[in-house]
């Protein structure tokens, strides 16, 4: 049980370091954060100065019917770069929030720049 304790607080040291060295979203820059569960994988682009979710996108939505997987999840990063040229949005700050830039991550960082968004 104290393995685990310490283990969840070296992840949320990990994940304020990580916030505090890329800033706060705003309007003109967003930022997306990353959520991965065992089975699904959920992305949101957050305004943290309005504290409002812009756009979000996961394998959870039933029109999409994607699972965890690296070819799924670049469908996803497509998905919400539509969405957010919808809105006029080209420039985000990508937050990784604790997960290594590695997989998954990178797989759904590298679908977002190709589709024409700056992270």
């Amino acid at each position: 049980m104290k393995k685990v304790k310490e283990a969840e607080k070296r992840n949320i040291k990990r994940k304020k370091r990580i916030r505090d060295r890329i800033g706060f979203g705003v309007a003109e820059r967003p930022r997306v954060t990353i959520f991965k569960s065992n089975k699904y994988f959920y992305a949101q682009v957050i305004d943290d100065i309005v504290g409002h979710t812009l756009a979000s996108v996961s394998t959870i939505e039933k029109e999409l019917s994607l699972n965890k997987n690296i070819s799924d999840v670049k469908k996803l990063g497509e998905v919400l770069a539509k969405r957010l040229k919808d809105k006029n949005i080209s420039k985000l700050i990508f937050d990784r929030n604790g997960y290594k830039y590695h997989g998954l991550i990178a797989g759904f960082a590298t679908a977002l720049r190709e589709a024409g968004i700056d992270v």
